[in-house]
């Protein structure tokens, strides 16, 4: 059985994020969507309790996918989950850029390898600091997040 883990700080989870759960749950027996807190992602919209519960509710149809939270390494909850590997999206070379020196820290420390997945190019420019700008600004982000998320940003007294 293969395991991974999809980590990130899902705040909010948007479609991209969908779309890799979607396609790796096709190609891996099991993943692991870990919600993060991530201190130098400042200015959150979702608290991490709202963030898991989005992430449970987008994911509900798929049977190999759980869902987790955690405020470590990524490396330390990919042993503790027993990932065979750690899976990120890939939307431009910029992404590539960072996440490859993510990715050789993290083999580097722990022995834990990267797989990367491209993004489909109509979904390439999501992000969720972008949509919490838009979002925070009255925007429409109907077309970008899954509807359990577009109905919690609207109900948010800010939305």
């Amino acid at each position: 059985m293969t395991r991974v883990l999809y980590p990130g700080s899902f705040d909010p989870v948007h479609n991209g994020h969908v779309e890799m759960v979607e396609t790796a749950a096709g190609l891996f027996d099991e993943v692991v969507v870990a919600a993060l807190i991530n201190p130098s992602k400042g200015g959150g919209l979702l608290d991490l309790e709202e963030r898991m519960a989005l992430l449970d509710e987008c994911f509900a149809h798929l049977d190999n996918v759980r869902t987790t939270k955690f405020d470590g390494l990524v490396v330390d909850l990919a042993t503790e989950v027993e990932a065979d590997f750690i899976v990120k999206g890939l939307r431009a070379v910029s992404d590539f850029e960072s996440e490859l020196q993510m990715a050789q820290m993290n083999a580097a420390i722990s022995g834990v390898q990267t797989l990367f997945l491209p993004t489909a190019s109509r979904r390439s420019f999501l992000a969720s600091r972008l949509i919490r700008e838009v979002a925070r600004l009255g925007g429409d982000v109907s077309d970008m997040v899954p509807p359990a998320v577009l109905k919690r940003l609207l109900d948010r007294p800010d939305g």
